[in-house]
């Protein structure tokens, strides 16, 4: 009976290869499979190995663990594969990422999804995914490619440009992660509300949040949640968002009517409205983490260090079940027992109020036929507006990868909703340049500056 073949790029990210191949063990029907890990770092790669080793252990499973360098080979008669890497690391491109905005007046929060930082990560990470597409098409044209990397959308949408044959979606935490939340503040039970979501990654909208009653019909939680936040109840002091309450979202759920499934955090800068020159007291009362991303490299760094020996020296692994939904799928696909997920795929016409090209995030019928999006039809106005303001970026960043046109870059920056509200033309062209420069041989060759980026 052959066994499914599991090929996991960027295994090195050892907490979360973890906990995917954790989720993949704790299922009957993938326990037995081939995992394949593949990391450019001999030494992380080595760490992972062990990690996977002694999940294997843990749980009683019968799957074989390999490790690779390369690529092609790793890839070889995949059945699903998984990618999870960031390119050019938290130094130097992350802080790169940071700090050159923050010289021109330019704050960040997160920086790896939109804006100039989330524009110069799509720059650096779509390359490297259309040479894991390129292989997937010589050794595992079939395979579902399981994509975990950011900027999300930018990346899926750029994948479905270059090679649409390959069967991929993008993947996220945010809805289920925000239901939890939700479900936190209202004192209810995670399994008693019901939704439904859609949008783009990072700012899909729950069209419905419903809290089921105890005759088994369901109430709106959008009353609740509308007269609690006007009354100062929400959001509850929460010790999981300490640093990042999420105030934000419900200023926007004030405002647009309805809850958006991405953090406070990262919203605050796919927006014009919170992070201004010369209002503090937005930013304060507002609860916006500046800098929150390279906060949390630091941290998870360091918290690394101690979680790496103790799986060096422990015979078994503490495992739990995430809320990551790889191992659904790939249940779903190899069985056939139907799952639902919320993906990142191509729009196709799902979301009819946005482009039919970009990257919609919608729930998702999976079954032994692949991945089945849902079609929702269109979005209320106010989101679809808001929503559109992103696949700009979005779009713009995607041609200029396709098309090799640096121009694109700068024309991408320029229509960033915060780096649009903070800086003017000028020095947007001046920070999209030193950004570029900066990188250097992290970007391609194509986008490397060369004299002037102003359009004749």
């Amino acid at each position: 009976m052959r066994v499914p073949k599991i090929t996991f790029i960027g295994a090195g990210s050892t907490v979360f290869m973890k906990n995917i191949i954790g989720d993949v063990l704790q299922r009957p029907a993938l326990a037995g499979a081939t995992i394949a890990l593949m990391d450019i770092d001999a030494e992380r790669l080595r760490e992972s190995e062990i990690v996977a080793g002694k999940l294997v252990k843990t749980l009683g499973a019968s799957a074989q663990v390999r490790t690779y360098s390369n690529q092609r080979q790793a890839l070889e008669g995949a059945d699903f594969v998984v990618v999870a890497f960031q390119i050019g690391g938290f130094e130097p491109c992350t802080v790169t990422d940071f700090e050159v905005p923050k010289a021109f007046g330019l704050r960040q929060t997160i920086a790896d999804t939109l804006g100039v930082g989330g524009i110069m990560r799509g720059l650096r990470t779509v390359p490297h995914l259309w040479s894991i597409c390129e292989d997937m098409l010589q050794v595992c044209p079939d395979a579902i490619l399981l994509q975990y990397v950011n900027p999300m959308a930018i990346n899926t949408w750029a994948i479905a440009e270059k090679y649409p044959t390959i069967k991929q979606v993008g993947l996220c935490h945010s809805v289920q992660g925000t239901v939890a939340e939700l479900a936190y503040d209202l004192d209810i039970p995670v399994a008693d509300i019901r939704y439904r979501s859609a949008g783009i990654n990072h700012m899909a909208f729950f069209l419905t949040l419903e809290h089921r009653q105890g005759d088994g019909s369901y109430r709106s939680l959008y009353p609740d949640l509308q007269r609690g936040y006007r009354e100062g109840r929400f959001p509850k002091p929460n010790p999981v968002r300490a640093r990042c309450p999420n105030k934000v979202r419900y200023e926007m759920l004030a405002r647009l009517g309805y809850f958006v499934t991405e953090s406070s955090e990262h919203f605050a800068e796919y927006t014009p409205y919170f992070i201004k020159d010369g209002r503090p007291d937005l930013i304060e009362s507002f609860g916006i983490p500046l800098d929150e991303y390279p906060t949390r490299c630091v941290e998870q760094m360091a918290r690394w260090k101690g979680i790496a020996d103790s799986y060096r020296t422990a015979e078994t692994i503490e495992v739990s079940k995430s809320k990551e939904y790889a191992s659904a799928i790939m249940n779903a696909v190899w069985t056939g027992e139907p799952a639902v997920v919320y993906g990142n795929i191509r729009n196709n016409g799902c979301i009819t109020s946005l482009p039919p090209n970009c990257a919609a995030e919608v729930p998702c019928l999976v079954d032994a036929a692949g991945i089945q999006p849902t079609y929702i039809g269109d979005l209320p106005p106010q989101l679809t507006a808001l929503m559109r303001t992103n696949i700009n970026v979005q779009e713009l960043t995607v041609a200029a990868l396709m098309t090799e046109n640096r121009e694109h870059l700068y024309h991408a920056a320029m229509m960033d909703p915060h780096t649009a509200a903070e800086l003017d033309l000028e020095q947007i062209w001046q920070l999209t340049d030193a950004l570029l420069a900066a990188h250097g041989e992290w970007v391609p060759e194509w986008a490397r500056p060369t004299g002037s980026k102003r359009a004749a």
